[in-house]
């Protein structure tokens, strides 16, 4: 069976903009246990490959993905995770620097639990953080597990 607890996988290649993440979750006092992928091909083997004694990973209470990643971007991360049953109902949400109507739509279109533009401004990018953790890890009752 998999488990969400109150994890977070951070998906950012940025190094500032992770810090600023990081920082933002610990400054609300909000302190899940996060782990960083910085492409996608880590984010897609975090999540869909199973460790070196071939269990199935533990699923993140929530995913927070940029779109403009190394290797493979954001938006076919997105795809190929809604593909899978035991990733489906994973909650995912864009975090990313991209304002471009068409990224906003495809995000949704492949399944998207919400898009937010990065703002620029420190203080209000860690509110963002702030208010999506809490929302996503405090408040919303997530999916059943599956089996």
């Amino acid at each position: 069976m998999t488990v969400r607890g109150r994890s977070l996988l951070l998906v950012e290649d940025n190094a500032d903009d992770e810090l600023l993440a990081l920082r933002a979750l610990k400054k609300g006092g909000f302190t899940p246990t996060v782990t960083v992928a910085r492409d996608g091909v880590e984010a897609l083997d975090l999540l869909a490959t199973p460790d070196a004694d071939g269990n199935e990973r533990a699923l993140p209470g929530l995913v927070l993905l940029d779109i403009k990643l190394p290797r493979i971007d954001g938006l076919e991360v997105l795809r190929r995770l809604r593909a899978e049953p035991r990733t489906r109902t994973l909650p995912i949400v864009l975090l990313t620097s991209s304002r471009q109507p068409e990224d906003v739509a495809r995000a949704y279109e492949l399944g998207a639990n919400g898009y937010v533009c990065k703002p620029v401004e420190s203080e209000a990018y860690f509110e963002a953080v702030r208010t999506i953790g809490a929302y996503w890890l405090a408040l919303n009752e997530p999916p059943p597990t599956a089996a």
